[in-house]
């Protein structure tokens, strides 16, 4: 994608001419008018032969001056432009690109500006769209008055009732969206084989793994915490989980993240990949700018059964904690909240798959420290701070 940006920048002349707006074209056929009528004044003062050797000259004079002005009138500097250079990084954390989108603004404008345009007749544009903008604007509000009322039990007129009645539309239900584990590894069926991926000892995973039951599970169905009926549980190893996220300032239009942990095992013929993702990992009063959310990487994604209760399944996953620094205080230098390596991590630390929010990006810097990349798409940018 940088090169091919890199490619555009050195080659991107040769696309002015089509980017010219109507203005700039305005100028460009005022200068081939103008140069007409000097060709034409000259034309009478000289011989034919004459004539046609400084037509020739005056039509490279001509179209240089015009590729001049189109040069200087014409950019590529807008928003989209700028956008793609953010695309690599987005697709790689997140695999496609739906909070890179215009469509509200432009949407905006074609509702309350063109549309009202097209119905006036341009004298005093400006206002009269202003004015009937704020007339629908003012319907709406009285509309959602009344439904209040309504919903209230307020006696309202016959009319008030009847309009609100061709006005109510049948709501759907929602879509109920849940965290899905795919890719199933052959290679583990027990947690003794479990542990053996990320090289953790078994004492460790079995003490998070009765942290784990004592902090999320019921009291009836949590899991044993004799190591012995532990170790004889099925485990079921998954490498990908599709997490739901809601699109930017929208109620129940979701985009799916995939992350992916592979542990040692080579993803896309490179080496291992083991995403970035937050938790929430407390209220939202702790951390500070992170709202109770912390980051993590991924270890692994497992499935436990618990054949004592009906074959009852907890669906986990292996992270490695991170913790911010200053509490979650947003740093001085650069705007942004910084995290780090916990120093007495444990080796592994098992979370509830609900509690996975989404793939974030961090920032490498060195002494193992990373600045969280709140800018990297609208909703990050709008939930982090």
């Amino acid at each position: 994608m940088e090169d091919y940006l890199d490619q555009f920048q050195r080659m991107k002349d040769i696309f002015l001419e089509f980017r010219v707006t109507k203005r700039t074209q305005a100028k460009v056929d005022k200068q081939r008018k103008e140069m007409r009528r000097q060709r034409a004044l000259i034309r009478e003062r000289v011989a034919p032969s004459q004539w046609r050797r400084i037509r020739d000259d005056d039509h490279d004079e001509v179209n240089e001056l015009c590729m001049d002005i189109i040069h200087g009138e014409t950019h590529f500097n807008f928003i989209k432009m700028h956008l793609l250079s953010h695309f690599y990084d987005h697709i790689r954390q997140f695999g496609n690109t739906p909070m890179y989108y215009t469509e509200i603004e432009e949407l905006a404008h074609k509702m309350q500006i063109k549309n009202r345009c097209r119905q006036l007749n341009k004298n005093d544009a400006g206002h009269h769209i202003m004015h009937s903008y704020g007339r629908q604007h003012a319907i709406q509000m009285r509309l959602l008055n009344l439904e209040s009322l309504q919903a209230r039990g307020v006696n309202l007129s016959a009319d008030a009732l009847q309009h609100l009645d061709r006005q109510t539309s049948t709501v759907s239900q929602p879509v109920i969206w849940r965290r899905i584990l795919k890719g199933r590894r052959e290679d583990v069926s027990n947690v003794v084989d479990f542990s053996l991926i990320p090289g953790v000892s078994l004492e460790i995973i079995y003490l998070e793994l009765i942290r784990y039951s004592r902090h999320n599970l019921p009291a009836a169905h949590r899991l044993p915490d004799h190591h012995a009926m532990l170790r004889a549980l099925p485990v079921e190893l998954q490498i990908q989980i599709e997490i739901p996220v809601l699109i930017f300032q929208e109620a129940d239009v979701y985009t799916i993240h995939h992350a992916r942990s592979t542990s040692a095992l080579h993803f896309g013929h490179q080496g291992s990949r083991n995403d970035w993702v937050w938790v929430q990992a407390a209220t939202e009063e702790m951390y500070r700018a992170l709202w109770g959310r912390l980051f993590a990487k991924l270890v692994a994604f497992f499935k436990i059964r618990d054949y004592r209760f009906h074959d009852i399944v907890s669906r986990v996953a292996g992270v490695q904690m991170l913790t911010p620094v200053n509490t979650g205080r947003l740093s001085d230098l650069y705007g942004l909240v910084t995290v780090q390596m916990m120093e007495d991590w444990p080796g592994i630390t098992i979370v509830d798959i609900g509690t996975i929010l989404g793939l974030r990006h961090l920032i490498p810097e060195k002494d193992r420290r990373w600045p969280v990349n709140s800018q990297i798409d609208l909703r990050t940018f709008n939930e982090l701070y």
